[in-house]
């Protein structure tokens, strides 16, 4: 009879005892697998990048509900609006979402964030109006609702206090409209080499009229920019002052541009204000007017920042709605307007104002 093989059978032992390993080892690692998924602090959520525990009250708010603003007016108003829904639904812990109007105003821009609500939807939704004064208050920071729409225009510093790079980087220049400019200050600054640019924007158009007439104010006049001008000439060595207005044409009459350190931007076109906001946001200093477009300018360039104070006289309403500290940084400086134009309405025929 033929004797057995040890080697087959030794071999054949050694077979079996490694596939039960194997299936040990499977088992063992389908245990520990489902003990992981089953215990929610090692759950990795379909739509998370990190490890997360059970959802919180905060994560569950977030997602509950819209918050958007309405979206008027031209460019400087809509920043207002989307800073405000920013800063207002942070506060609140809420999800915001933007109208396509103030997307179609701001996405051109600027490397915005916050997600569009379709008109459609938007028009289905019952919203509650939620009208805030233009200065921060305590209970802004506990506003009811589940579906509310900011009103108004917003307008104030105290609600980015503690937000300011977010709100700067919200209002981010897309990169060919910062190259661009860039460019074109680089060509302003030729072979000089200790420039300091310095944005001028000018508010023009219907407030030359709106102002006194209704708000018993007054704008920047001639008197107010050579002032704010001089301010910078006098403490840098080589400033380019970059004018920006809807006025253009008044502006050339009556800004001194005799030292050859004066460059008018732009055609006064309102509709395109693009390279001339890129243009004030790119320069390292700015003298504003009046206006939203001009404070938002001067926000995001950072540097020094010189504006037009008290420009209303004691019989203006303003004041009731227009709080000067709440609206201009502390660290800016103010120069007071003269008002005599308003003295039996003087405005209407000095020469230089209109």
């Amino acid at each position: 009879m033929k004797q057995p093989n040890l080697f087959s059978i030794r071999g054949g032992f050694l077979t079996a005892v490694f596939l039960v390993c194997i299936m040990v080892l499977s088992l063992y690692a389908n245990s520990q697998r489902r003990k992981q998924y089953s215990n929610r602090e090692n759950c990795f959520c379909k739509d998370s990048a990190t490890k997360t525990s059970t959802p919180t009250r905060e994560t569950k708010v977030k997602r509950d509900g819209m918050w958007t603003v309405n979206s008027i007016n031209r460019l400087g108003n809509q920043m207002n609006g989307y800073g405000a829904l920013y800063a207002f639904a942070k506060m609140n812990g809420k999800q915001p979402y933007i109208l396509s109007h103030m997307h179609s105003y701001l996405a051109p821009i600027f490397k915005i964030t916050i997600p569009v609500i379709h008109d459609s939807v938007a028009q289905k939704i019952q919203w509650k109006g939620f009208h805030p004064s233009n200065w921060m208050r305590e209970e802004y920071k506990n506003i009811s609702g589940k579906y509310v729409k900011i009103t108004g225009d917003p307008w104030s510093w105290t609600w980015y206090r503690d937000i300011r790079d977010e709100i700067r980087r919200e209002f981010t220049l897309h990169d060919f409209l910062r190259d661009g400019t860039n460019e074109q200050l680089a060509k302003l600054k030729g072979s000089r080499t200790n420039v300091t640019f310095v944005g001028v924007h000018v508010r023009r158009g219907d407030y030359v009229v709106h102002m006194p007439r209704d708000w018993k104010g007054v704008i920047g006049d001639r008197a107010y920019l050579q002032e704010a001008m001089d301010y910078f000439r006098k403490k840098y060595q080589e400033p380019i002052f970059v004018v920006a207005s809807n006025g253009v044409p008044w502006c050339k009459e009556n800004i001194n541009a005799s030292n050859g350190d004066v460059y008018f931007a732009g055609d006064s076109n309102e509709s395109t204000p693009a390279n001339d906001f890129a243009l004030l946001v790119q320069c390292n200093h700015t003298i504003m007017t009046i206006g939203t477009f001009g404070w938002w300018a001067g926000y995001l360039a950072g540097g020094e920042v010189v504006y037009l104070t008290n420009f209303t006289s004691p019989k203006s309403t303003l004041p009731q709605y227009f709080h000067f500290k709440d609206t201009y940084l502390p660290e800016w400086i103010g120069i007071a307007a003269d008002l005599t134009p308003l003295i039996n309405d003087r405005w209407k025929t000095m020469k230089g104002w209109v």
